[in-house]
């Protein structure tokens, strides 16, 4: 019996010094700091991937013979693709300037609310529209940098970009095909946004939050109802975007 209280001391103590050393092994590996000369490098490059999300951003209009015929319009997030280069130039300790070209796919929607009425004398109006985009695009962000901690650094960052769109059927000024929505091609934006950097082994990976805000108005005043039923368009789009860069 006594040999067997010998034994399992033994064992128990066996475990706690296992135990203790994966813990210690962890703690040291935590304080392993990747690519510490990193964020010294005056220019750096990378690659953008992103999930977006986009929708017009609509002024129902104020014109009296087409609201007697509908009662509004709107649009709803849309899911698309984002890719882009990165260049980053280094401005200080705690600022990068930051450009991103590249190329946005989007698909946005209208949707249109008739009256009934107008809905039993017209069939066959469309209820919704689709408008598909594919953006070249030049994002110009200043990145603002928090203290690093280990091997992450959260940032803001805010800019503007300048998209223009190569699907645009804004020459089609006959507009034969009544389904086709014309909207000018090039679109001024604002942007915000939050990330966090990972620094790895090899390469900073970054999740980026982003939040982009049209400030033109993109509509051409064709004379449909469909055109009329606003008084302005322009964008707003949400992007999940990871970043790496060497």
């Amino acid at each position: 019996m006594p040999l067997v209280g010998v034994d399992m001391a033994n064992r128990r103590r066996n475990i706690i010094l296992f135990i203790l050393l994966v813990a210690g092994c962890g703690y040291v590996r935590a304080q392993v700091q990747y690519l510490a000369g990193f964020d010294k490098k005056k220019v750096h490059y990378g690659i953008q991937i992103g999930y977006t999300q986009s929708k017009f951003e609509d002024a129902y209009t104020l014109d009296d013979e087409v609201r007697e015929q509908m009662y509004g319009s709107g649009s709803y997030y849309t899911p698309g693709f984002h890719l882009a280069v990165l260049a980053d130039l280094r401005l200080g300790n705690y600022f990068n300037l930051r450009v991103l070209p590249g190329l946005t796919l989007i698909n946005r929607t209208l949707n249109y609310y008739w009256s009934p009425e107008y809905l039993m004398s017209h069939p066959g109006a469309d209820k919704k529209r689709n408008v598909e985009s594919v953006y070249g695009e030049i994002p110009i962000d200043i990145k603002f940098r928090a203290f690093r901690w280990r091997n992450f650094r959260p940032y803001l960052t805010a800019g503007g970009s300048y998209g223009f769109d190569f699907a645009s059927m804004r020459n089609n000024k006959n507009n034969n095909d009544q389904s086709i929505i014309r909207l000018n091609t090039s679109d001024l934006r604002y942007t915000m946004g939050v990330g966090l950097d990972f620094y790895m082994r090899y390469v900073k990976f970054a999740i980026e939050m982003k939040m982009t805000f049209g400030i033109s108005d993109l509509k051409i005043p064709d004379d449909d109802l469909y055109t009329r039923s606003v008084d302005f368009i322009n964008t707003r789009t949400f992007m999940l975007g990871f970043t790496f860069e060497g």
